[in-house]
């Protein structure tokens, strides 16, 4: 079995570190006030990556909270960092990647600029990640606001030959509700690309990871951990000891 890569996640709102469920931005737990104290945090318990989004900039098309995710981006420079939320344009990741950004995501700009996506992976191959955010099997928008009529297969396999790093595949209606994963959508997602699928949405619990880790070798790059970790449903060092086993 292939080892999986964990993504803790920072989301970030008005500031601060918060969960939300099912992108709900009326219903957020604060969790730290300070994001790159949260930063710190998980590159002192081992992690290697860390999962950024900016949620005000989702909503406003726009990079928002730019001075939380330079703070981060400081604070644990031997962290590789994805970052996603309102980057629209080749600017933004640019910028982004410029500050140190190990990967960007891109996601509305994936549904509505197709062609954004393939100049970035041409000019940073393999440093864009897609994110694409399911309702009912269908990509949701600008911040989860919006949902469309294409189905996330489709828009996966618009950029197969794009050289993409990464798609992050998350089922909204598990995220932030400590559902478990949507195990069964992930896999067959994964099966059909040569793309590395991150697993996001819902992780409840080491049992969701070693079910993952189960299929791993089938195009599951990894997983993304959330409110189950900071609420301390799962320990850190027990998911990382798990995800590196082979």
């Amino acid at each position: 079995m292939a080892r999986l890569t964990l993504y803790p996640a920072i989301d970030l709102k008005d500031g601060a570190c918060v969960r939300l469920r099912r992108g709900a931005m009326d219903d957020a737990t604060i969790y730290n006030a300070d994001p790159a104290d949260q930063a710190r945090h998980f590159a002192g318990v081992g992690f290697g990556w860390v999962h950024v989004v900016d949620l005000d900039g989702a909503f406003a098309g726009r990079s928002v909270n730019r001075d939380a995710v330079r703070a981060i981006l400081a604070a644990v420079p031997a962290l590789k960092v994805q970052v996603g939320g309102g980057i629209r344009d080749l600017a933004g990741v640019e910028h982004w990647l410029g500050l140190g950004a190990a990967r960007v995501i891109l996601g509305t700009a994936a549904v509505r600029n197709p062609a954004l996506v393939r100049a970035a992976c041409r000019a940073f191959p393999g440093r864009i990640a897609v994110g694409i955010d399911a309702r009912g099997g269908r990509v949701a928008t600008e911040g989860w606001a919006e949902t469309t009529s294409l189905a996330a297969p489709d828009l996966a396999l618009m950029f197969e030959d794009a050289g993409v790093g990464a798609i992050i595949y998350t089922d909204i209606e598990r995220d932030g509700m400590l559902a478990g994963l949507n195990i069964e959508a992930t896999a067959a997602l994964a099966a059909s690309l040569t793309t590395p699928v991150i697993a996001s949405g819902g992780l409840a619990g080491l049992a969701d990871l070693a079910r993952l880790r189960e299929i791993a070798g089938q195009g599951i790059e990894g997983a993304i951990l959330g409110r189950a970790l900071y609420d301390g449903r799962i320990d850190p060092r027990a998911a990382l000891d798990l995800a590196a086993r082979a």
